[in-house]
């Protein structure tokens, strides 16, 4: 006899009631996927990304944020990127009700131990096959900065790098002071 499990849709991902303990749950394929909450290091790194992005965007073309949910395609996604830096029309498109609708232009990870590589790329592969441009995987503890761009190309950026980016540039050191 063979076991059928129904995918959970958007809708009824949105209805769940939030776990204790700050576990943050996402919808991938259809599949609820909980996280442990993340340790201060992670959470320094994002503010620290969010003030860097801050300076260099556009403040009427583009916004950023931190543990930003969006849906970037189907009833079967609601993912949370780290930090996102997004468009303020798509924003704007979005209803109050619902997560922002698509991917937003820079979507950025910060690595954590129980990361994957395989769950990394998928999350690449959505962002960046969705109308994603820049996907980020910030590494702690090499110090160093990926960017994968929308058109295939990537680079690695270390300490004494600099990352053109979307919006400006920014120096991979400002990111890791201590």
């Amino acid at each position: 006899m063979a076991v059928t499990r129904a995918l959970l849709k958007v809708v009824e991902f949105s209805r769940l009631s939030q776990p204790a303990g700050g576990v943050r749950q996402e919808l991938h394929h259809g599949e609820l996927v909980e996280f442990l909450p993340v340790k201060k290091l992670h959470t320094k790194l994002q503010k620290r990304l969010v003030s860097l992005l801050e300076a260099c965007l556009d403040p009427d073309q583009y916004g950023v944020d931190k543990e930003f949910p969006f849906r970037p395609a189907s009833e079967y996604e609601v993912w949370v990127a780290d930090v996102a830096l997004f468009s303020l029309q798509l924003w704007e498109q979005t209803p109050d009700d619902d997560y922002f609708r698509g991917v937003p232009a820079i979507v950025i990870e910060v690595l954590s131990p129980s990361n994957s590589a395989s769950e990394m790329l998928d999350r690449e592969a959505i962002c960046l096959g969705h109308g994603g441009q820049e996907f980020w995987l910030v590494d702690p503890q090499r110090e160093s900065v990926k960017v994968i761009r929308a058109g295939g190309t990537s680079s690695v950026y270390d300490a004494a790098g600099v990352i053109k980016s979307l919006v400006g540039t920014i120096a991979v050191r400002d990111i890791f002071v201590r």
